[in-house]
């Protein structure tokens, strides 16, 4: 039996952390879902602005949209809607078989809105409505002015993925924006139940401190914090005030271990599959992570529900002089800028490709 099929049944769920019009219409997406066990698909800027830099599949519909005056941003959010619709549409029967526990699909709004609450939720709000789907995720950044519009999406039931979260506080303060949302439907008396996953970023962490750690400390910093925030996970989902939202129908937010291909050369290709292996969580894989997986037949054991002995690892850190809850506002302000580069890179493609379409029509 594969691996990726007995993290399935061990109750973990695989997402395909890509999306391209290729895999789509190739049916290779269609054949993860059947034989890799792949309940799910999230999306970035960086990942679509490598789909069109690497495919003409776009072309037709890039000239389509320069024909109704499309251009930029609005151009590019037409051409992913196709694209995200369509993967929501293969994962709708996970969607309906799991109630909506999975089978979800993910879109970024502009990640130059990041530190902008009113313009994110604007964004959220008009993504939701074009896609028509109820199984897309608005993805939100989990920073200090993410964090409202997050919680006035899960008001507008919205289902938000939270995502560029590095730390336990961090994804605290996400998993407590998302709580408000719903404990504002409740009071309202709409359906609180809301769906939402909380995105903790691992192997950024160990790029991190390469090269700044003593060896036996190599590529296990990333581990110990997601041991640490499992146990945060685990102490919320027992939290008198979550098991009240939950006894009024809502739904819990799912931890989600993403950024989790291996970037040391020197490392196990899964190494942050193996290690992250916790029911009730999702795991989203890079193309490659996901293959490799599929070439093995055992996963490992289980994440300790308390964090095991992530606290003495964390320790040994910060004796090594690694301040990690620096490293942590670090980590999330150069992802919310990283996303923002991808994003002008992708509307600079978008630029070139709509110039080199324009012209030979």
């Amino acid at each position: 039996m594969k691996a990726t099929q007995l993290l399935n049944q061990f109750g973990q769920s695989i997402w395909l952390d890509n999306i391209t019009r290729d895999l789509l219409d190739s049916g290779t997406l269609r054949q993860y879902i059947a034989e890799l066990s792949v309940t799910g698909l999230t999306s970035n800027p960086t990942i679509f602005d490598h789909a069109l830099k690497k495919s003409d599949a776009y072309d037709g519909s890039i000239r389509a949209g320069l024909k109704q005056g499309r251009s930029g941003e609005v151009l590019f959010f037409d051409l992913a809607l196709q694209d995200i619709t369509r993967a929501a549409d293969e994962f709708r029967a996970t969607f309906d078989r799991t109630d909506g526990v999975d089978g979800w699909v993910s879109l970024e709004v502009s990640p130059q809105l990041a530190y902008d609450t009113r313009a994110t939720i604007a964004a959220a709000k008009e993504l939701h409505e074009r896609a028509k789907r109820p199984n897309l995720f608005i993805k939100i950044p989990g920073t200090r002015e993410g964090l409202p519009a997050i919680e006035e999406a899960i008001f507008a039931g919205i289902p938000v993925n939270v995502t560029l979260l590095f730390s336990r506080e961090q994804y605290v303060a996400a998993a407590e924006a998302y709580l408000r949302g719903v404990e504002r439907r409740i009071a309202a008396g709409l359906n609180p139940a809301v769906g939402s996953v909380a995105s903790v970023f691992i192997s950024r962490w160990d790029v991190a401190v390469s090269g700044k750690v003593p060896e036996d400390l190599v590529n296990r910093l990333g581990i110990a914090v997601a041991g640490r925030t499992y146990r945060a996970y685990q102490d919320l989902f027992n939290a008198p005030r979550w098991q009240r939202a939950f006894n009024a129908g809502a739904r819990v937010q799912r931890l989600l271990w993403a950024s989790t291909g291996t970037k040391d050369p020197k490392a196990d290709e899964v190494l942050y599959v193996k290690t992250l292996a916790a029911p009730f969580t999702v795991n989203t894989m890079p193309e490659a992570t996901l293959k490799a997986l599929a070439q093995r037949n055992e996963i490992g054991g289980s994440m300790p529900a308390d964090g095991g002995d992530c606290e003495a690892v964390l320790a040994r850190f910060v004796k090594a002089g690694i301040d990690i809850d620096a490293l942590a506002a670090q980590l999330q302000d150069e992802g919310a800028k990283a996303f923002v580069k991808s994003w002008q890179e992708l509307l600079g493609m978008i630029a070139k490709k709509s110039s080199a379409l324009g012209a030979a029509a």
